[in-house]
């Protein structure tokens, strides 16, 4: 298939910068960032005094007339999902780039981190339905599709299911890995199944917001709409109804948050006019501070 010269632009644009971010600032120590799956089986030795008995291996004690026991290593290599959100609100952006245009970049360079590091890495696109799914794989022609169907500009159903979305990775993704779930999270009961995903796996939460959807300018009359409702609506912001408005979306961050914390899930908090390469760079220094 033909790739569209925009995406394909867009994509060694990324590359680029994912070298850098990962070479330099991330100081290469992504394994550093995010722990292995597990213990994994490496070979055997005799037992030592002091071993843990649980790991005898009898099958070769028993042949060689003396006590081994399993040795084991951590495992390396990473599972990383994508769920990246395509519904109607990420299509709005006060700036020069759309919450959607955002959540597809962050998703390329979260690819290509993991490539550089031999992982495996899958895709969730999805609004209140699944709309596509990659399985995680290797191999950089995967991690290019991945790529183009995370740049590819399409627009699908207006409306968010945010439980679904977790519900999808609960039932497909059987082995512990790494979600990055990439949505402005406007949506609704979804407690219980952000509880199970962050129980299984470890769950970073990527929050892409615009300024003007929590602090809208004092004073100006604005049509509003409601990009997954498809309802809009005159308003003019100030005194008492501005207040109401800021103190509405106050509340909708608070009791975001109150979940995460609850359920101990990394956020990333990104505004469209923000530089997200430095708030993705600081998480990474965070958590290599944290497992050091």
């Amino acid at each position: 298939m033909e790739i569209d010269k925009g995406i394909l632009k867009k994509i060694r644009e990324i590359e680029i910068r994912t070298k850098k971010l990962v070479t330099e600032s991330m100081a290469g120590e992504y394994h550093s960032v995010f722990k292995g799956q597990g213990m994994e089986y490496d070979e055997v030795r005799e037992y030592e005094e002091g071993d843990d008995i649980r790991n005898i291996d009898w099958n070769v004690s028993s042949r060689s007339g003396n006590l081994y026991v399993k040795k084991f290593v951590e495992e390396r290599e990473l599972t990383v999902i994508l769920a990246i959100d395509i519904s109607s609100s990420l299509w709005f952006g006060s700036g020069k780039k759309t919450k959607r245009e955002i959540a597809a970049e962050i998703g390329a360079i979260l690819s290509f981190s993991a490539i550089k590091n031999n992982d495996r890495v899958g895709l969730l696109l999805f609004s209140d339905k699944i709309e596509k799914f990659i399985p995680p794989k290797k191999g950089r022609k995967h991690v290019l599709r991945i790529i183009r169907e995370i740049l590819n500009p399409f627009k699908e159903n207006r409306k968010t299911d945010i439980s679904k979305a977790l519900d999808f990775i609960s039932k497909v993704q059987k082995k512990r890995g790494i979600v990055f779930f990439i949505s402005d999270f406007f949506g609704e009961d979804y407690e219980n199944s952000i509880k199970v995903v962050a129980k299984k796996h470890d769950l970073v939460a990527i929050c892409i917001n615009d300024i003007l959807e929590f602090h809208p300018q004092r004073g100006i009359s604005a049509i509003f709409e409601d990009m997954e409702e498809g309802d809009t609506g005159f308003l003019k912001l100030k005194g008492k109804t501005l207040e109401g408005y800021e103190k509405f979306s106050e509340n909708f961050v608070e009791m975001r948050n109150k979940i995460f914390k609850r359920y101990n899930i990394d956020v990333i908090e990104i505004f469209t006019d923000e530089d997200y390469d430095k708030k993705l760079v600081s998480f990474f220094k965070m958590r290599m501070r944290r497992f050091r």
